[in-house]
């Protein structure tokens, strides 16, 4: 499942959040639930959000002590890292209010290589990498709300927002044209 979840994240794909569901092993029966139910469920996909924001922060601060980044671009990694780092802590208090306890990250070594950081040979090899980590973030969190309690749209949102942003100038940094279609994310 972890290498399902990757792919779909390289490659910018979205993560909607019946896939999301399947990764947790969660049991999403549809709108009409417990309260109860539906509070554990938002500590599962809460939970998911926080392995993706841990992922990130891995990713960026792996990049930055690669040797592969132009000092400019280390700094632009180490900003978005920080961002990760906030997404990661209101993902914590929400799961903590909820009363669940917030997934742990995982060993560095662990995302070295979920991430295949022995392919990346260049500046460039990185910021494809962050490219699609960051589009299947928006994508993933743009999946999530739906399902969340109403408590958790907004946040959900804004994080979407400094994905999508991230995902921008990254794909400046590389070049990509500016998409001729709108609607790029959540589809």
């Amino acid at each position: 499942m972890l290498e399902s979840r990757r792919s779909l994240l390289k490659t910018g794909g979205t993560l909607s959040v019946a896939s999301l569901t399947l990764l947790l092993g969660a049991n999403v029966s549809g709108c009409a639930q417990a309260q109860p139910e539906a509070q554990g469920q938002d500590v599962q996909l809460l939970n998911a959000a926080i392995a993706l924001e841990h992922e990130g922060i891995a990713a960026y601060t792996i990049a930055a002590g690669s040797g592969l980044l132009q000092p400019a671009v280390v700094q632009i990694g180490v900003t978005f890292r920080g961002h990760h780092m906030r997404h990661r802590d209101e993902l914590i208090r929400a799961v903590q209010a909820l009363g669940g306890v917030p997934v742990e990250a995982r060993a560095e070594s662990d995302y070295v290589t979920q991430l295949n950081v022995a392919s990346l040979h260049d500046q460039s090899d990185v910021l494809r990498l962050a490219l699609g980590l960051e589009r299947g973030a928006a994508n993933a969190y743009l999946g999530l709300i739906p399902s969340l309690g109403v408590d958790y749209h907004q946040i959900a949102a804004r994080m979407a927002g400094d994905e999508a942003f991230h995902a921008a100038i990254l794909g400046n940094a590389l070049g990509e044209p500016i998409p001729a279609e709108g609607l790029m994310f959540g589809g």
